[in-house]
């Protein structure tokens, strides 16, 4: 059996997701919601324009929607018929979703896999009513919000379900769908909300206790113990205060009343005056943080009025981020305090878990880093921190220490035997962890390898005769020593006979750019001599990735933008994910693309549009594209926007990334190399024209001042500025050309003035 048609019933936040990342894949599916009275599919559609929403695109093109039909329950049930599976995400209410499965199983076919998206509701209660055919194929799928980004599917088989239709479920989700399955037994909250809604509650009350604010709680519940920057009160405010009051109160229905959650559920009466007075978050555009007339502002929790949120400088914070949690729990101070009092209770309820949840570590570690974004899951975390001396820190505060972290005393949860990878299962055996074939998963990777060479912001590592570079500086941020890591690569490759070399990161995001405070660091110094040498150093690196004699793919995840996609652009072939981001946002605080970035796009519009000799239309699109700062939010919009070439490709799962880069450095087909002839360039004419129109924008309202200034060295570049029709320029002249732009405009006070601001308040001035 295969799944080829599928129907969604509920068309909420949920449903419409289900049904966007299905549509995502290519496989029909409808949509359906109760009839409205206008309009029969009013809801259908409204759940339709959530995939539509600019901010967090549901669908990864115009072409996906095609996919799904829209319906309603009363007039399109007979759809149902055909489809081969049937996911339900209607109202969490136990009698509604029993109506809806009698009439499921009048309708669809005996083949067909129905599913809940439920996670309040066990298996046993929503087929109690149900014959034993249904119940063989009936299990649950909870999806995570977004459906689209969150890489995290719970997978629930009842006592009854056919162990044939799992299969097919996980097959199916982990390679269609492209998500991270993890088999979750019938258990209350699964795995992710179980753990992770624990963990933003210990976090909510210890910042109360402490009298932290919410920007202080935030900034060390975040990215130091590597989790979404977004830490408690930014999550609150983004799911919805009134949305997770619920989910908490829904867990304490369910949870037996002995469980440790019940402990950090207690209702705190700001929050339900808040809810109260409409301040439920980012949806009503005030929660704990709101939009002030003066900027950003922030709760005071004592006094339930907003002040200014400056942004903090706390070093313990940054520091943390760099060398590790134990950074943050070796602080005596409130901050230290406030991480060991979510630390310890979160990994002792994640350890209190097993075996009740399953023997398996890596299920609860999987569900926390898909499902919530963590950087490293609980068990991850105690064996980083030392679990004896995680131990010895909870036995002289007097707490508890689960039996299965006692068995782990005086050794840890991971460890590496004969280069595998295992992981400790209840009982005290090792078990290598297994992935299904063609997944593989770096960060699991690296820890049987050694690195080649290694400095504090990038690593390159033989992977079986092949170069990967990795970058891992803070959000993979690029400078000389990056770029050095990367050269260093090339040339092992080149003299050693390697295979090719992989430039990929299992992070958040591929690169987010070159380092500005390594610009900042030449300008303050008004060494411009050795910016320029950082510049050209940086063009030569990713020219010898354009040209080298051997394979060369990019595998980037998450964002690409700025100097991190002008290393892609280099690559001879790119294997990126299907929610990669990509774009050349260098305009934003004041400069031009410097690493060949505004070469690639030019030369690439010119291929896309299959110019001959007058390239004017490419030079206007790259003018646009360079101008604006314009990102693609899919590999597909990227391809039309010239930013991926025609060998590109993508997948849908990320954790099979690495696997498909592998395959492409030994499949020569799929390399293509760069044609970058010498071009004759439109000249004086078309970039007068271009100043003109930047002028003429910037008199409407449309500009400010600067970005003339910007838009006229981009106009510069791509067009050859003063210089007659016909000018020839060759490749490197382009680079030259980047290099003297952007040194130009360092030196103006707007564009220091705009770095700063980015770096200094998290934004950069408009000026």
């Amino acid at each position: 059996m295969s799944i080829n048609k599928v129907a969604v019933i509920g068309a909420g936040t949920m449903g419409c997701g289900i049904a966007g990342q299905v549509a995502n894949a290519g496989i029909e599916v409808w949509l359906l919601d109760l009839p409205s009275d206008d309009n029969p599919n009013a809801l259908a559609q409204r759940g339709l324009e959530r995939l539509r929403d600019p901010n967090q695109p549901g669908l990864v093109s115009k072409e996906a929607e095609s996919f799904i039909h829209l319906g309603n329950t009363r007039d399109d049930f007979e759809q149902l018929a055909a489809c081969d599976w049937v996911a339900e995400a209607v109202v969490e209410r136990l009698d509604i979703k029993k109506a809806l499965y009698q009439r499921l199983d009048a309708v669809c076919k005996d083949s067909a896999i129905i599913t809940s998206n439920t996670s309040t509701i066990p298996i046993r209660l929503l087929v109690e009513d149900m014959p034993p055919a249904f119940r063989r194929r009936f299990a649950i799928t909870h999806f995570f919000n977004p459906v689209r980004f969150m890489r995290l599917l719970e997978l629930v088989r009842g006592e009854d379900t056919d162990p044939a239709i799992i299969g097919l479920l996980a097959d199916f989700c982990e390679q269609q769908l492209g998500k991270g399955v993890v088999p979750c037994l019938d258990t209350p909250g699964f795995l992710g909300n179980r753990v992770g809604v624990f963990a933003i509650q210990c976090a909510l009350h210890a910042a109360f206790e402490l009298g932290l604010n919410p920007l202080e709680a935030d900034a060390i519940f975040g990215r130091p113990i590597g989790i979404p920057k977004t830490g408690v009160f930014g999550l609150y405010d983004l799911i919805g205060i009134d949305l997770m009051s619920d989910v908490v109160q829904s867990l304490v229905n369910i949870l037996p009343p002995d469980d440790a959650f019940h402990a950090e559920a207690a209702k705190i009466e700001l929050m339900s005056n808040m809810i109260a007075n409409g301040q439920t978050g980012n949806k009503q555009g005030q929660g704990f943080y709101r939009d002030g007339d003066s900027g950003r502002e922030v709760l005071n929790l004592e006094t339930a009025s907003y002040v200014d949120a400056p942004r903090l400088n706390l070093p313990l914070a940054e520091r943390a981020e760099q060398e590790g949690v134990r950074t943050l729990l070796e602080d005596d101070a409130r901050y230290g305090q406030f991480a060991w009092r979510i630390l310890s209770r979160t990994l002792t309820y994640a350890a209190s878990l097993i075996p009740e949840v399953g023997d398996d570590p890596v299920a609860i570690d999987d569900a926390m880093k898909l499902g919530y974004n963590w950087i490293k899951g609980p068990f991850e975390l105690i064996d980083e921190i030392g679990v004896d001396d995680f131990i010895a820190r909870l036995e002289a505060d007097g707490l508890a220490i689960p039996p299965f972290l006692a068995e782990a005393a005086g050794s840890s949860f991971y460890r590496v035997d004969d280069g595998v990878l295992q992981a400790r299962r209840h009982g005290g055996r090792w078990q290598a962890i297994e992935r299904p074939q063609g997944v593989i998963r770096f960060s699991e990777k690296r820890q049987t390898l050694k690195p080649c060479n290694r400095c504090a912001v990038a690593s390159w590592y033989d992977l079986d005769g092949i170069a990967l570079v990795e970058f891992h500086s803070k959000a993979n941020a690029l400078d000389a020593d990056s770029m050095a890591i990367l050269a260093d690569a090339l040339d092992h490759v080149e003299s050693d006979g390697m295979r090719g070399l992989i430039v990929h990161n299992d992070a958040q995001h591929f690169s987010c750019g070159v380092n500005l405070q390594t610009v900042r660091d030449f300008f303050r110094r008004e060494d411009m001599n050795g910016l320029d040498r950082f510049l050209a150093d940086f063009q030569q690196t990713v020219y010898r990735m354009e040209t080298a004699p051997f394979p060369v793919v990019a595998a980037p995840v998450g964002m690409s933008i700025g100097g991190g996609f002008e290393v892609v652009l280099h690559a001879r072939q790119v294997i990126c994910h299907a929610n990669s981001v990509t774009g050349l946002v260098e305009s934003l605080v004041g400069v031009v693309p410097g690493g060949g970035g505004c070469k690639e796009t030019l030369y690439r519009w010119i291929e896309l549009l299959q110019c001959g000799h007058d390239i004017s239309e490419a030079c206007w699109k790259a003018f646009m594209n360079l101008g604006y700062g314009k990102t693609a939010t899919s590999p597909i919009i990227a391809r039309k926007q010239a930013m991926l070439r025609a060998n590109d490709r993508f997948v849908i799962n990320r954790d099979r990334i690495l696997g498909e880069a592998i395959k492409a450095i030994d499949d020569s087909a799929g390399q293509v190399a760069f044609a970058r002839p010498d071009l004759a360039l439109p000249g004086r004419p078309l970039f007068e024209e271009m100043v003109k129109w930047l002028e003429e924008s910037r008199d409407k309202g449309l500009f400010m001042p600067h970005d003339v200034r910007v838009g006229t060295e981009m106009a510069r570049i791509v067009t050859g500025g003063d210089v007659d029709p016909g000018t020839i320029c060759s490749e490197q002249g382009f680079y030259d050309a980047e290099r003297r732009s952007f040194l130009s405009l360092v030196e103006t006070d707007a564009t220091r003035e705009r770095i700063n601001s980015m770096l200094d308040a998290g934004s950069p001035v408009r000026n």
